[in-house]
């Protein structure tokens, strides 16, 4: 089994390239199975997850090639409804295909999910919405067994809370349904955004009608299109971080800083010095770090898949902080790895209280979950010594070429068997 070691206290110096969305990309794949014309995808991430995803398209009868920096989708023999629990056991994401099956097909076999083990994350949410559509499903056997006798009718529903993976589905499923579907409560991740710009470049009728409200008319044809993913601002977030935790000077480049005003905000108030370009954030991490309270919250509040990182900058505050996790309730995982480095955290209900000043020590780790992995690799980067991290298959789940751009700004990392 593979583990990264990190050999830690020194400053970060350079610019890092932004890759593609995961979070983007696992939906807009999961759309392409709403038409049968030749999808042609840019941008997308070289990360475990889109690869789990592009085997699941493929065992629904998806036709996939990849040329030069393109990903070529063809779906004009896919006619499999079956989504096994092998692959998608890994990844949350796969619930995705459920919409768009049931949209084209009427009926669908869908392994319930797996993926990073930071809650329950139940998917009542989605079929009480998709049974709005008339839908009627079972679950025997831990697989969702779901049909629409008459086949997906439009219709008006308010999500009973804000969800990113149930708007996701019912975006795409209302976008072949018969007549008019308007969604409420809707979850506005930029990745939502992205997801209903693809939807209407593949020719699909959808309108944003308020905040949280989405409009959309059923259609019976798409077309042949090409689509580039937009950037990760999770991958964006964490570098930001990491030049702060090491005082560090970077440059983080093909991103859209008005999309990340709210990490932005925060990292200048602890005490980051930050400049922004069109399509560039410089930051300089400052050796006085603010205390500060965050809750976590849907967008364009704090994102819950930047919270472990932003605990660890915080455990070298001035004064103590406090963290209220909103989002999961299973997201404090890192904290006990945190404090084995001389952090001193404390967890009560969904609220982190962080004692500051922190001296991190290297040490061995052991990583539970995507956000937590890369939390205990900043940690490492501000410690004096070697740390070994443990478990990075859930690394390689969401961060492309980590090693490689850290290495590139001056990280002392390698990956070794």
């Amino acid at each position: 089994m593979q583990k990264l070691e990190v050999r830690g206290a020194n400053r970060l110096r350079g610019q890092i390239k932004i890759s593609g969305s995961k979070n983007a990309s696992l939906p807009i794949l999961a759309a392409t199975l709403l038409t049968d014309k030749k999808v042609y995808l840019k941008n997308l991430p070289k990360v475990k997850d889109i690869e789990t995803m592009i085997k699941l398209l493929e065992s629904l009868g998806s036709k996939i090639q990849f040329e030069k920096k393109n990903l070529i989708i063809d779906n004009f023999k896919q006619n499999k409804k079956f989504a096994s629990y092998s692959l998608v056991k890994t990844m949350r994401a796969g619930i995705l295909v459920l919409g768009p099956l049931l949209a084209k097909f009427g009926n669908a076999k869908i392994s319930l999910p797996g993926g990073c083990a930071i809650g329950t994350r139940p998917v009542d949410v989605h079929l009480k919405a998709l049974s709005k559509l008339g839908v009627k499903y079972k679950i025997i056997q831990g697989y969702i067994h779901a049909t629409a006798p008459t086949g997906l009718k439009g219709c008006t529903l308010s999500f009973s809370k804000i969800s990113v993976g149930a708007t996701e589905n019912l975006i795409i499923a209302a976008t072949l349904a018969e007549g008019t579907t308007i969604l409420k409560n809707c979850a506005i991740e930029p990745e939502i955004k992205d997801l209903v710009n693809f939807l209407k470049k593949l020719g699909c009728n959808l309108k944003w009608i308020a905040k949280r409200s989405i409009k959309i008319i059923g259609v019976n044809k798409t077309n042949i299109i090409s689509y580039s993913v937009m950037f990760d601002r999770i991958e964006a977030g964490t570098y930001l971080i990491a030049a702060a935790i090491t005082e560090g000077n970077l440059k983080i480049k093909n991103i859209i800083p008005n999309i990340m005003k709210t990490e932005i905000n925060i990292l200048k108030k602890i005490g980051a010095k930050i400049n922004l370009k069109k399509n560039e954030i410089h930051i300089e991490g400052r050796k006085k770090i603010k205390n500060m309270k965050i809750k976590t919250a849907p967008y364009p509040g704090f994102p819950t898949d930047l919270q472990a990182q932003i605990s660890v900058l915080l455990c070298k505050a001035n004064r103590n902080s406090l963290i209220i996790e909103d989002i999961f309730e299973n997201r404090f995982m890192h904290v006990s790895e945190l404090n084995r480095m001389g952090a001193n955290i404390s967890i009560n209900g969904n609220k982190a209280f962080i004692m500051g000043n922190t001296k991190f020590a290297a040490a061995e780790l052991m990583a539970t979950d995507l956000r937590a992995s890369v939390s205990l690799i900043l940690a490492a980067l501000n410690a004096k010594g070697k740390s070994v991290i443990n478990r990075i298959y859930h690394l390689d789940r969401g961060y492309e070429n980590l090693e490689k751009k850290l290495k590139k700004v001056g990280a002392k990392i390698r990956r070794v068997n």
